[in-house]
């Protein structure tokens, strides 16, 4: 089983501290997990700590899982390379090693993850010529195509419609689910992370809030601890779980 905890964990830039003491439970493979916080409260630092790419204090465990097996999707999608989608998501796969020529296997692999993302009709387009939509879900495909273990994606869902949104996460959850890998999203709408995601990991001025199951961390109370408005849960004709804004209450921890 795959799983990834965080122990003590800070991060800088410069002099001026972003993180202090992050830890968490082990946060487990097989579902979807959401990384929220208001803007500039350290999700995207904390995913560049992770995945190794800033240095600190404390440590990443990982357990039935190596860094290697790990793949980050930042926010920036930008593509201005001359390459088609298909030609962009090979190079994605062979950036591991092993050599230029495709295994049956590894086109087995690229083709299920245009699949996967609904990207067939765009697969011979040239990347500078896609939309903000498109490129996400390119890059959502890049990070995919290998298989990895643990994936962080920073906010993924960002530049897509709504139909395009639930696509996405329901492709995220079902890879999940068949891999059991570690999925971590930092996602801004709650109503998805309460409908895509079974745990929570909620950060506010470099330090965890909460992490859990989702309905327990997403209380009216830690939604005004980080965001600084009023809101209600309630449930919806279906029994699904919303939330409702109220209105203000002051300002959140992390602006």
């Amino acid at each position: 089983m795959v799983s990834l905890a965080l122990d003590r964990l800070a991060a800088r830039y410069g002099r001026r501290k972003i993180l202090s003491d992050i830890s968490t439970p082990e946060i487990p493979g097989g579902v979807l997990t959401a990384l929220v916080g208001a803007n500039a409260a350290g999700k995207s630092t904390l995913f560049r700590r992770i995945a190794g790419q800033l240095r600190g204090e404390g440590n990443v465990r990982l357990t039935g899982a190596v860094t290697a097996d790990l793949r980050y999707m930042p926010q920036d999608t930008a593509m201005t390379a001359a390459l088609s989608v298909y030609e962009s998501i090979i190079l994605a796969l062979k950036q591991g090693g092993g050599g230029w020529r495709l295994s049956a296997r590894e086109l087995m692999a690229v083709d299920a993850v245009i699949d996967r993302f609904g990207l067939t009709a765009l697969a011979e387009r040239q990347l500078p010529e896609l939309s903000g939509g498109q490129r996400q879900l390119v890059s959502a495909a890049q990070t995919l195509v290998s298989g990895p273990r643990i994936v962080l994606m920073d906010e993924p869902t960002s530049a897509l419609d709504l139909s395009r949104q639930y696509e996405v996460l329901e492709a995220l959850r079902a890879y999940a689910a068949e891999t059991g890998a570690v999925v971590i999203l930092a996602l801004h709408d709650l109503n998805q992370v309460m409908r895509s995601c079974t745990t929570t990991l909620a950060i506010g001025d470099g330090r965890v809030l909460a992490c859990g199951a989702t309905l327990e961390v997403l209380t009216p109370s830690l939604i005004r601890a980080l965001y600084g408005i009023d809101s209600r849960v309630e449930r919806c004709s279906r029994g699904c779980p919303v939330m409702i804004v109220d209105g203000p209450s002051g300002a959140a921890l992390a602006s």
